[in-house]
């Protein structure tokens, strides 16, 4: 018996090993890559907000920023916003999985990394960072940070990908969208408009709807690129935000959902809320 415990002690110190392997090695990639972000959003706007750079966008979306910001509020150069939610897994078996993540948004160039821990059993967590740093996207996954099971990056497909998300989450931070920021806005009709935001060589653009209150229900494009077969479709995808509240001056949404649109229906695959937000 003696022998038995002191072979299950030996295994108990070998997994606490591994796992605190596994998040040193994790935590600083993620932080050399937070290092880059931040040197990025010392571009963006300096001092207080000048809602003139909207007059004369589409009328949806001046009453939008006019709904959303305040004149001579500061302008955060970066955000960080804490994040709680469901994503799935599997969608023949339907099987969602909780996940947290915090969401680093730099302003400037373009720029954001989504560093996420989706639990797939207890104490067993899939660590994923997705974004976009300094004009590449990236996206990869590891059990416990070690054991990597996918992993994407600087190819054109991931990086339009990213620069859709960036684009989409920028109700997050509506200092973001503005036309000072390098989003250029065309009108669609009374209540759309189309947003185009270009990085390096990638240019993409998503159509934003806006409800009767004057904010964003939610964003589309007709083709984002989604893996298939390993491979790259581009797709009809888009994003609906809800339950605005006022966060330092700027009114974001405080939940959302993100959902594929196949030709067999609708897929929502990732369905959260922010728990905390922070302005820089």
């Amino acid at each position: 018996m003696e022998t038995v415990g002191a072979v299950l002690a030996s295994l108990l110190a070998l997994g606490a090993f591994l796992l605190l392997l596994g998040r040193w090695r994790w935590e600083g990639k993620v932080s050399r890559l937070l290092s880059s972000l931040s040197r990025e959003g010392e571009g963006s706007i300096q001092g207080g907000l000048h809602l003139s750079e909207v007059e004369g966008l589409p009328p949806p979306v001046e009453e939008y920023f006019r709904s959303v910001l305040r004149e001579g509020d500061p302008a955060p150069g970066q955000a960080i916003l804490r994040q709680e939610g469901r994503f799935l897994l599997n969608a023949e078996a339907e099987r969602w999985a909780s996940f947290r993540a915090t969401h680093h948004l730099s302003l400037g160039p373009p720029g954001f990394l989504w560093d996420a821990r989706i639990r797939m059993a207890p104490g067993l967590s899939v660590f994923v960072r997705d974004g976009l740093v300094e004009g590449a996207g990236f996206m990869v996954a590891s059990v416990l940070g070690l054991f990597p099971v996918a992993s994407a990056e600087g190819n054109p497909e991931i990086t339009t990908g990213a620069l859709h998300r960036y684009l989409a989450e920028g109700v997050w931070c509506p200092v973001s969208l503005l036309p000072s920021q390098g989003v250029r806005w065309e009108a669609v009709d009374d209540a759309a408009a189309l947003a185009t935001i270009s990085v390096g060589q990638a240019t993409v653009s998503l159509e934003f709807h806006f409800g009767a209150d004057g904010l964003v229900e939610r964003v589309y494009t007709p083709e984002r690129s989604r893996e298939v077969g390993g491979g790259f479709e581009g797709t009809p995808w888009q994003g609906r935000f809800w339950d605005y509240e006022e966060r330092d001056g700027m009114r974001i949404p405080m939940r959302g959902e993100v959902e594929w649109l196949l030709p067999t229906g609708s897929q929502p695959y990732w369905r959260g809320r922010l728990t905390e937000v922070v302005f820089r």
